[in-house]
């Protein structure tokens, strides 16, 4: 066993080593083992994650998959028959589709296996592995992310019921425990952060650039504090308006960016634009008609929106998605020993999925196939003989008889089992075995 260079372990694989059933693999990397220079490079698109799922859909070892991209994380989940060759392809992949050599990310990347695989993305969408715990936008994400797979056909039995599972647990976490009383996301912890720059919003005039769901949190944070005017620059003009009036804002196009800098205090952009969206000599060409008045850019994007050499204009200040982390959050021992709850919860749920998911073994179902077969034919047998019993005066059968009706329930237990035992032993299955365990479980109602 060896250690990868972020303290992550890799245990040994031979390629040649087939498993019985798909084994749940997560590659990825996040905020706390990648800066945001090289999230942004290796971020998908939405074009980009359904073009690598049908990629993928090809590969001959990879049965499932499912690609999270965040601002803070690129995660990919497979099922596969072979983790070495799964994880290899999946980084071999990511290297020559965003044309960066494997070298430069290795050392940012997890791989995790089985319970701790589930376990990570279990903590993923209950926001336990956040930048900021408790914030909700992740799960939002993570359903995002596997409708995507739904709609590929990417995701089979296995992350089907994972996902499902992962979902179940992030709402016990919500409402179960704390952890979403006065719930920081990314855009309140950038609304923190002005106001210790400027000491207080109440008045400041801001522009959002962007109006996603990220632009729309923060201008809820900036409203209760009493800030001043509200613009909205999108590129899709209609949307802007939208929202500007949703908060009695303004809407500006996207090509009057540049003059609005001139009487603005605080910035807010969120865009999913590729390139940047603001640069260096929009901001210094409207300088000096603001009068050395201070200018706040907040960037929550990845990529970034706003050219970091902006930050060299005297008087301007430029904070991107990973400067966030030093603002300090008034709640986080309470949302940290929530947290632990919330971990518990999460441990319960590992064990839960695993014996669901080690039930499609084939063994494992059959036994306990015969063995529902078999309470139900003692019970019926059982009523039976007492029907018996009370139509001859409540003398109870022979033993012999007994017996004989005995013989016969178990006969036909076997008879009937016989065929779908020797069917989902392999003789009739064809294709992705655990699709046909998974049905017989569920027309037997055996995880019941």
């Amino acid at each position: 066993m060896k250690n990868l260079p972020n303290g992550n372990r890799v245990i040994p694989f031979s390629p040649e080593t087939q498993l019985a059933m798909p084994e749940i693999i997560l590659l990825g990397l996040n905020h706390k083992t990648a800066p945001v220079e090289l999230r942004e490079c290796l971020a998908f698109s939405g074009d980009e994650t359904e073009d690598a799922l049908s990629f993928f859909q090809r590969h001959p070892n990879v049965r499932e998959m499912v690609i999270i991209s965040t601002c803070n994380r690129v995660e990919i989940l497979m099922a596969a028959d072979n983790r070495f060759r799964a994880v290899e392809a999946a980084r071999t992949y990511i290297s020559e589709s965003k044309d960066i050599p494997a070298s430069q990310f290795e050392a940012s990347l997890y791989v995790y296996y089985g319970d701790e695989a589930v376990r990570h993305i279990f903590k993923v969408a209950s926001s336990l592995d956040s930048m900021v715990v408790g914030e909700p936008q992740i799960l939002g994400q993570v359903k995002t992310a596997y409708k995507t797979a739904t709609a590929k056909k990417t995701s089979g039995v296995v992350l089907n019921r994972l996902f499902h599972k992962t979902f179940s647990v992030a709402k016990r976490v919500r409402t179960e425990t704390g952890i979403g009383d006065n719930a920081v996301s990314i855009s309140y912890a950038a609304i923190e952060l002005g106001r210790k720059i400027f000491g207080k919003l109440e008045g400041k005039k801001v522009l959002l650039v962007g109006a996603g769901e990220m632009a729309e949190l923060a201008v809820e944070h900036l409203i209760r504090n009493r800030i001043g005017d509200i613009f909205v620059a999108n590129r899709t003009f209609e949307r802007g308006l939208g929202l500007a009036k949703r908060f009695n804002g303004k809407a500006v196009r996207f090509e009057e960016i540049s003059d609005c800098l001139r009487y603005t205090d605080i910035i807010i952009s969120s865009t999913g634009s590729p390139e940047f969206v603001i640069r260096r000599e929009h901001v210094k060409g409207q300088m000096r008609g603001r009068k050395n008045r201070p200018l706040f850019f907040i960037d929550i994007a990845v990529p970034r929106d706003i050219d970091p050499e902006i930050n060299r204009i005297p008087n301007v200040y430029v904070y991107d998605i990973d400067d966030l982390k030093g603002v300090i959050d008034e709640n986080i021992e309470d949302r940290n020993r929530e947290a632990l709850r919330g971990e518990r919860i999460i441990d319960e749920a590992v064990i839960s999925y695993r014996q669901w998911y080690e039930s499609l073994d084939v063994v494992p179902t059959i036994v306990a196939l015969r063995k529902k077969m078999d309470a139900i034919a003692k019970t019926e047998v059982r009523k039976t003989l007492n029907v018996l019993k009370a139509g001859h005066g409540g003398i109870a059968p022979a033993e012999e008889d007994c017996q004989a009706v005995c013989r016969m329930a178990d006969a036909l237990v076997n008879k009937i089992l016989h065929d779908p035992t020797l069917f989902l032993k392999g003789d009739g299955c064809h294709g992705d075995k655990s699709l046909y365990l998974d049905v017989a479980r569920k027309l037997f109602k055996l995880d019941d």
